[in-house]
C-alpha cells in the first residue's frame, strides 16, 4: 500500500481530513489537482460551530485576530446569533485562503503527504483496497493503492462519479455572480438588500481596502460555463439591480454559481467515502458549505483511523453516513428555504413579514441560528435522559491534579476522553482497558455557573470529535458497552 488513506481534494475539508488522520498517526497521501492553492478568498470565515473545533485542536491561534460577531441572517432576515450557548462567535472575514493556508501548514507539521498538480483520474475498488490511477504535472500517469479514499473533490467530484454515487436534487433555476473588488466605495448590505430585480450583497474583507459582492438578478438563467464570468457582466448587472456605476472598480477574482442542491444517497460505499461539497451542494446561504464540510471531515477522521489501526471494528465507518448524511437533509432544507426568501419576488413578502414576527422571539432565533451555525447537532449516541447525550461536550474550564485545564484543551490530542468528576477508581478501573485510545482524565469543573450540563453529573465519555458518548447519571448503557461502541474492544479483552 502507498498509504492507509488518500484523499482527493486539498481544500478545508481534505486537508481538516488529513490533519485529523495524521493526529491518530494514520498515514496519508492528499492529492489535489491545481499545482499550488488559488489564493482566492471563495469561503469566508466561520460559523460558532467551525470556531470551536479549530479551538478543540488548538488551531484558532493560528489564524490571528479575526473579526467576530454575533449578528446573522436566516434568508436575508436579521437574526441575533448572541443567544447561542457558546464561548465563541462566528468569525465572519477570514478568506478561504487563509484558511487553507493554515490547514495544509498544520497537516504538513504532522506529517501529511500533499501532493499538487496530480489529477486522479479513475478509481478501482477491490474489495479490500482501492487503487487509483493518478495524472501527474507532467502527463505521466501512476497508480496509487490504500486501504481506503476519500473524495473531497468539490461539487463535480470525480471520485463520486467514478464510484458511483448517486447524488439526487435539483438542477440550478438561477445564475448569481460574486467578486471581490477594489477602488470602490460601497455601502455596507451585510445580510443582502433587495430590489425589485433582485438582490445584493456587500461588505468588506479586513482592512486590506477589498469588498466582496453577490449579485442575483431576477430572470438570470444558469449557465454552464468553462470559465469565470468577466467582470463586466457583474458590474452591468449590479447597475440594473442598484442604479450604482461599479464598473471603474478593480477586481481581484470573479465567480459564478448557481442555487443546484444535491446530496449523496450514501456517503460510504465500501472503501470510498465523501466529504464535503462531494457528498452536497446547495445555495451558499449562511456561508455554511466550507463549515459542513470541516465538520465532515472531523466526525469521519477518527474513525477512519481507528478502524485503519484496527482498533475499531469496520461498522463504526457506518456511523460516519448515519450521524452526517442527516446533516446534510437539514443543510439542503435549510439552504432552500433561505433561497426562497432571499431571492424571490414579491410574492413571498408576507412570508417574510410573519418571519420577522417571529424572529422576535428568542426561541425561534435560538432555533434559526443554532440551525445554520451546526449547534442543534445531536447525534444519536445511545438512550438516556442526560441533557448532553450526543450534543458536543461545552466549554466548561476544569481543575484536576493541582492544574486548571478545560474540556475543549482535553481535546487537542484527538483522542477520546473520559472525565472523572468524582474521582471513582471503581470507574477508571472499568476503563483501563482502553487507554491506549481514551485519556482517562480525573477532574471537577471550576467556576461553573448554575444550571450548567455537568450539574449533578458524576462522569462524561467524550469522543475524539468533541460529542458526549457517554454521561454518568443518564446513560442507560453502561461505560464499558459504550467505550466499545465507540472505541472498539478493550485491549484487556483482546489480549
Amino acid at each position: 500500500m502507498d498509504a492507509s488513506v488518500i484523499v482527493a481534494g486539498a481544500g478545508p475539508t481534505g486537508l481538516m481530513l488529513a490533519g485529523e488522520l495524521r493526529l491518530a498517526g494514520v498515514d496519508v497521501i492528499v492529492l489535489d489537482r491545481l499545482r499550488e492553492r488559488t489564493g482566492e478568498s471563495r469561503g469566508l470565515g466561520f460559523t460558532t460551530r467551525t470556531m470551536e473545533v479549530f479551538d478543540q485542536r488548538g488551531l484558532l491561534h493560528r489564524l490571528g485576530d479575526m473579526g467576530t460577531s454575533d449578528a446573522g441572517h436566516f434568508g436575508g432576515l436579521p437574526v441575533d446569533f448572541g443567544v447561542l450557548d457558546s464561548i465563541h462567535q462566528a468569525a465572519k472575514t477570514v478568506p478561504q485562503s487563509d484558511t487553507e493556508t493554515m490547514l495544509e501548514e498544520w497537516a504538513r507539521e504532522l506529517g501529511a503527504d500533499i501532493r499538487r498538480g496530480r489529477d486522479l483520474v479513475a478509481l478501482h475498488d477491490h474489495g479490500d483496497h482501492v487503487e487509483v490511477e493518478v495524472r501527474g504535472p507532467g502527463g505521466e500517469e501512476v497508480r496509487l493503492s490504500a486501504h481506503y479514499l476519500v473524495g473531497c473533490d468539490g461539487g463535480r467530484s470525480t471520485v463520486r462519479k467514478a464510484a458511483g454515487f448517486d447524488f439526487p436534487g435539483t438542477a440550478a433555476t438561477m445564475e448569481m455572480y460574486l467578486a471581490d473588488i477594489k477602488g470602490v466605495d460601497l455601502a455596507p448590505r451585510l445580510i443582502g438588500e433587495t430590489y425589485s430585480g433582485g438582490m445584493v450583497m456587500s461588505g468588506p474583507l479586513g482592512d486590506r481596502g477589498v469588498t466582496r459582492i453577490i449579485v442575483c438578478e431576477h430572470g438570470t438563467p444558469p449557465r454552464r460555463r468553462t470559465e469565470p464570468p468577466s467582470y463586466a457582466e457583474v458590474a452591468a448587472a449590479w447597475q440594473r439591480i442598484t442604479g450604482i456605476d461599479i464598473s471603474h472598480a478593480e477586481h481581484e477574482w470573479v465567480s459564478a454559481f448557481g442555487d443546484a442542491t444535491r446530496l449523496a444517497t450514501e456517503y460510504r460505499r465500501g472503501r470510498v467515502l465523501l466529504a464535503g461539497d462531494a457528498a452536497h451542494i446547495h445555495l451558499p446561504a449562511g456561508g455554511q458549505g466550507m463549515n459542513t464540510g470541516i465538520q465532515d471531515a472531523v466526525n469521519l477522521g477518527w474513525k477512519l483511523a481507528a478502524v485503519v489501526l484496527g482498533t475499531a471494528p469496520e461498522a463504526l465507518l457506518d456511523t460516519y453516513h448515519g450521524e452526517r448524511h442527516p446533516v446534510g437533509e437539514r443543510l439542503m432544507m435549510n439552504t432552500k428555504a433561505q433561497g426562497l426568501l432571499f431571492l424571490t419576488g414579491d410574492e413571498i413578502q408576507p412570508l417574510r413579514d410573519v418571519l420577522k414576527e417571529l424572529i422576535h422571539y428568542e426561541e425561534v432565533s435560538r432555533h434559526l441560528a443554532g440551525m445554520v451555525s451546526g449547534l442543534e447537532i445531536r447525534y444519536a449516541v445511545g438512550p438516556g435522559p442526560h441533557p448532553l447525550l450526543g450534543l458536543r461536550m461545552p466549554h466548561v474550564e476544569l481543575v484536576g491534579d493541582r492544574r486548571k485545564t478545560s474540556s475543549t484543551e482535553l481535546l487537542r490530542a484527538g483522542r477520546g476522553v473520559l472525565l472523572d468528576l468524582e474521582d471513582n477508581a471503581v470507574l477508571r478501573d472499568r476503563a483501563a482497558g482502553w487507554s491506549d485510545r481514551v485519556d482517562l482524565v480525573t477532574a471537577e469543573p471550576h467556576g461553573a455557573p448554575a444550571g450548567s450540563p455537568l450539574a449533578d453529573t458524576s462522569a462524561v465519555l467524550v469522543r475524539p470529535d468533541g460529542h458526549v458518548a457517554w454521561a454518568a447519571p443518564g446513560s442507560h448503557h453502561d461505560l464499558p458497552m459504550a467505550l466499545e461502541r465507540w472505541f472498539g474492544p478493550s485491549r484487556i479483552q483482546q489480549s
